[in-house]
C-alpha cells in the first residue's frame, strides 16, 4: 500500500466517524452555510501573478514545515501580500491541519479559500461550505469518473468552485467535464513524492482553454512561474516555499513583487 492509498483508507474511516457524530443538518444550520462564495477562477483570470498561497504545517514528505505561526498571522499576511486565494490544509493526521483552521482563515480574510483535502464523500463538501470554503479540491488519482462527476456537480450546487487535480494524461482525460472550474497539475507524484515541473509543461496543451490552468507544488522561484505562464498557466499553488520562512506573508509579498 503506497502513501496515497493509506491516506484514503484513513480518510474513509475518519469520514464515517464524523458522520456518526455531526449530522448533515447541523452543518447546514451553521452561519456560513448559506453565505455567498468568492470566485477564485475569476480572480486568477484577471491577475498578473496568480499566486494561491497555502497554509500547511507539515506533510508526509517533509514532516514539520512550520508550526510556529497562527492561522490568522499566515492568512492575513497572505491577503496583505496580494495573493489571489489561500489553500488551507484540513487533514490532521498527515498534514497537521483541521476544519478549525479553515474557520479561522474565513474569520480573518475576505479572499477565496480552498479547502485542501482528500475528498471522497459529499459530506466533506457540506463541511467545506459550513466552514467558509469557496473552492474544493478533487484529486483524480483517487476518484472514478463517476465520483468526480457526482462530487463536482454537488459542489457546484452548493455554490462551491471545483479545482480538479491531475498528474498525468490518463487522469486528465478521465476527468474533463463541464462541472469543473479549474484544472491543476500536481508537479509532485503523490505516490513517490518526486517533484518535477515537466508534469505541468507536458499537460499544458491537453487542458481545454475553458478551464483555468493551475500548476501545483514544487514552485520555489519566480523564474518557474514566468516559465509556466508561457504554457498558459494562470494559477500557481505555493505552500512550502512561504511556510518554511520566518514570515510567510512577507515571503509571499516579496515573491509577488518580483513577478
Amino acid at each position: 500500500m503506497d502513501i496515497l492509498e493509506k491516506i484514503i483508507a484513513d480518510k474513509r474511516r475518519e469520514v464515517e466517524l464524523k458522520k456518526s457524530i455531526i449530522p448533515v443538518s447541523q452543518l447546514e444550520n451553521s452561519v456560513l452555510f448559506n453565505s455567498r462564495t468568492h470566485s477564485l477562477s475569476k480572480l486568477l483570470q484577471n491577475s498578473s501573478s496568480g499566486i494561491i498561497a497555502e497554509h500547511k504545517r507539515k506533510s508526509p514528505s517533509k514532516q514539520t514545515i512550520n508550526s510556529s505561526f497562527t492561522v490568522e498571522e499566515v492568512v492575513k499576511g497572505y491577503q496583505n501580500a496580494g495573493v489571489c486565494g489561500i489553500s488551507v490544509l484540513t487533514d490532521m493526521k498527515y498534514f497537521g491541519g483541521s476544519l478549525d483552521d479553515l474557520l479561522l482563515a474565513r474569520a480573518s480574510v475576505t479572499i477565496p479559500l480552498l479547502r485542501k483535502e482528500f475528498i471522497i464523500d459529499e459530506y466533506q463538501l457540506i463541511e467545506a461550505k459550513a466552514h467558509g470554503a469557496d473552492v474544493i479540491l478533487l484529486i483524480a488519482a483517487v476518484l472514478t469518473r463517476q465520483e468526480i462527476k457526482y462530487l463536482s456537480e454537488f459542489a457546484q450546487s452548493l455554490g462551491l468552485e471545483v479545482l480538479l487535480e491531475v498528474h498525468n494524461e490518463e487522469e486528465l482525460q478521465k476527468a474533463i467535464m463541464p462541472s469543473l472550474n479549474m484544472i491543476g497539475v500536481n508537479n509532485r507524484n503523490l505516490k513517490t513524492f518526486e517533484v518535477s515541473l515537466s508534469y505541468s509543461k507536458e499537460l499544458a496543451n491537453l487542458i481545454p482553454n475553458e478551464f483555468v490552468k493551475i500548476s501545483e507544488s514544487g514552485i520555489s522561484n519566480v523564474a518557474a512561474v514566468k516559465e509556466l505562464q508561457q504554457f498558459g498557466y494562470q494559477g500557481f499553488l505555493i505552500g512550502e516555499n512561504f511556510m518554511k520562512t520566518d514570515n510567510a506573508g512577507l515571503a509571499a509579498s516579496e515573491f509577488i513583487k518580483q513577478l
